[in-house]
């Protein structure tokens, strides 16, 4: 596109939020034509200001058969716009495919439709880029006053990507099921699910909660879960792809009597579980079963190592005492690249690059850690407008303007300050103003601004483990680097569908953070002993009736039951109503009264309803971000209310004091001022003696 080259600037916009086409593969039958939609965005955004260019990065679904995808886009431009010096330029993958004069009129929008060009789309990842030049200024002069006040344009959030495809049929692979489980239309349309006998055991239970959580890490859309199920649902019958969890005597009795002697291959599944991918009621089921406790958890955690289940392309797969299941512990490494290969920004004004960093949630930074970007960049900026600023997770954290000197080998180093609260992974951008000399009256279409990152450019990690029962940290203490801190999960004797949604609703989360299957999870019955309970993290789920642990630990809940255990009552941070304490769910993080060092997570009502209520709070990335402190109320009218019941680690003067003895250079200043001081005050005593002893013998 070429540029104007009177006054204006570029807007640039994200078009895409999420993912969009595919490519054929070369198994499976194509089905019905479908449509996926994306938006572009949440909420309405307006974008104005000076020169920037941003990109947006989106995946491909190998398994769709695109066979059209077009933008809707709907937008609103300042109605000063010259719309014959304006235009916007879609660019897909780095090549111009349309271009655009905004339309100005009193309408509140204004709707356009463009077909993407399906030749241009990769297998894996695609860059989208929306690039533009708005005029709100009609002068003679050669150079007229910038007005970015006034160019500006909406973007509404009505405004989506609309993907036509043929999805292929499910395989009887089982990697081709697992990459169908999780893919974006799957969880779109909430067609999967993992299913559990109605009276599941706890082995079952767990092996359950093994496969959701390594599917939940997966999950491309994190505020769409996985459903945990009973068989018995009357909505699992509509789900495209299920994998059913049990021992052979508690599957359906269709799939028991389809696994013939030739599935088996003369295995015990006394001494074998098997994973088995098949067709069963218009659905494709993966079957994950054994007579043994053991090897079936063992089956649940070989489906929690994506490399392993990738990498097998038949349909089925048996597991026994020497399969190997545990995936790569995760490296915490201390020195991190930013870039692998270097990273280029080209165009005027404002441009941005991102970098991902990944840390187990559990981890937080500590003092001292340092980013030390080395790059260079164009000759031909206005050195006293270019800069570049260093952003973590979107808060400034220091600056550098760019100079002709240093064009060719130029390092902005550090400090990550102590107060930007991060833990588990980051985002770290590079932002540079790549401003250029009389810009708004002069083309350049050949002399575009660079800038370049180099490949040397490194981030220097201290971190900490976080070590508050709050929900500000959470999952901690649930997760410890990356894999499942030792849990146990207290049930009911009797768990209801309820109580299931809500187990599913927090290991959903969990399973997000989850980066290695090498944690355990215990489920118990709430008659378990208190040694069982003991150097373990604590997840009670059920009410004052029905969860005997929650009945025996009422004493020490914030948000404690009446007498009854009818309904939650007053304390010093709220006054309850008795009728509202039946109707509202709590989750509370408190001590374990069972270990020290060890947390008690209460996802906790007075009916099972209010308890499901709770446990969606903590279901999504979504909802967590509502909830803190360490006690947390909900009611069905969306009120949500959050307390903190734990005194302050220590006052501001005490964290400063445990700074100063964590400082050994201070510690040593202050050693040798302290015996000069002594020096000091012995010399002056001697003197003073001496002095007084001659005034003595003095006639």
């Amino acid at each position: 596109m070429s540029f104007n080259s009177r006054l204006g600037w570029m807007v640039a916009l994200v078009l895409i939020a999420g993912w969009l086409t595919a490519v054929p593969v070369t198994y499976g039958a194509a089905q019905t034509t479908a449509q996926y939609e994306v938006p572009f965005t949440d909420t309405d955004r307006a974008f104005s200001g000076t020169t920037s260019v941003k990109q947006e990065y989106f995946q491909i679904e190998d398994y769709w058969n695109v066979s059209q995808v077009q933008i809707n886009l709907d937008y609103k431009a300042s109605q000063l716009t010259q719309g014959t010096q304006s235009s916007i330029t879609m660019l897909l993958n780095g090549k111009n495919f349309y271009s655009f004069r905004p339309v100005t009129n009193d309408q509140a929008s204004q709707h356009l439709t463009v077909t993407l060009p399906k030749a241009w789309l990769v297998k894996g990842s695609n860059t989208l880029t929306l690039q533009g030049r708005m005029e709100s200024t009609l002068s003679e002069n050669v150079c007229p006053p910038q007005d970015s006040l006034d160019s500006w344009f909406q973007l509404y959030d009505t405004s989506a990507v609309v993907v036509s495809y043929q999805s292929l049929t499910t395989t009887d692979s089982i990697a081709d099921f697992s990459r169908h489980f999780v893919g974006r239309d799957t969880m779109q349309n909430a067609w999967n699910a993992v299913s559990v006998p109605a009276k599941a055991d706890p082995a079952e239970l767990e092996a359950g909660i093994y496969a959701l959580s390594g599917y939940a890490s997966q999950n491309p859309l994190k505020d769409k879960n996985i459903p945990l199920v009973p068989m018995d649902t009357a909505g699992l019958k509509v789900k495209k792809t299920v994998i059913m969890v049990a021992k052979p005597s508690h599957l359906p009795a269709e799939i028991q009597s389809s696994l013939s002697s030739a599935d088996l291959k003369g295995t015990d599944l006394g001494q074998a579980a098997l994973i088995k991918v098949m067709h069963y009621a218009g659905q494709t089921v993966m079957v994950v079963t054994s007579d043994n406790d053991d090897l079936l958890r063992k089956a649940g955690k070989w489906l929690a190592n994506a490399q392993l289940v990738r990498q097998v392309k038949g349909s089925s797969k048996f597991i026994q005492a020497n399969t190997d299941t545990a995936s790569p512990a995760v490296p915490i490494s201390s020195r991190i690249s930013l870039t692998e290969n270097g990273s280029k920004l080209t165009g005027e004004g404002h441009q941005e690059q991102a970098f991902f960093i990944s840390l187990p949630a559990n981890r937080s930074l500590a003092s001292g850690s340092k980013i030390s970007m080395n790059f260079r960049y164009a000759q031909n900026l206005d050195f006293q407008r270019s800069m570049v600023t260093l952003l973590v997770n979107g808060t400034p954290i220091g600056s550098k303007k760019l100079s002709s000197q240093m064009a060719d080998g130029d390092t902005l180093t550090l400090t990550l300050p102590e107060n930007l609260n991060v833990s588990g992974n980051f985002t770290v951008t590079a932002a540079f103003d790549l401003e250029m000399t009389d810009a708004p009256c002069t083309v350049r279409s050949s002399e575009q601004p660079w800038a370049f990152i180099s490949p040397d450019s490194l981030l220097q990690l201290n971190t900490k483990d976080r070590n508050e029962l709050l929900f500000n940290d959470y999952p901690y203490p649930f997760l410890r680097d990356g894999a499942y801190n030792k849990i146990a999960v207290v049930l009911p004797a009797d768990p209801d569908e309820y109580t299931i949604r809500a187990l599913s609703n927090v290991f959903n989360l969990l399973g997000q953070y989850m980066q290695s299957n090498a944690g355990d999870v215990r489920v118990y019955s709430d008659n378990v002993s208190d040694a069982e309970l003991g150097n373990a993290q604590i997840i009670a789920i059920g009410g004052y009736t029905s969860n005997k642990l929650i009945r025996e630990n009422n004493d020490h809940l914030y948000f404690r039951y009446d007498s009854k255990g009818a309904a939650f009552v007053s304390n010093e941070k709220m006054s309850l109503d008795p009728d509202y304490g039946q109707r509202i769910g709590a989750l509370q993080l408190i001590s374990s009264p069972y270990s020290d060092g060890n947390g008690l997570l209460a996802v906790t009502g007075a009916s099972s309803e209010s308890v499901y209520l709770a446990s969606k709070l903590i279901a999504s990335d979504t909802a967590r971000y509502k909830v803190f402190g360490d006690a947390v109320i909900t009611d069905k009218d969306g009120v949500i209310q959050a307390f903190r019941f734990k005194k302050e680690a220590g006052s501001s003067s005490d964290a400063i004091g445990t700074r100063l003895l964590q400082r050994t250079d201070v510690l040593s200043f202050t050693a040798v001022a302290v015996m000069l001081l002594v020096l000091v005050l012995v010399s002056l005593i001697f003197m003073i003696r001496k002095y007084r002893k001659r005034r003595r013998e003095e006639p």
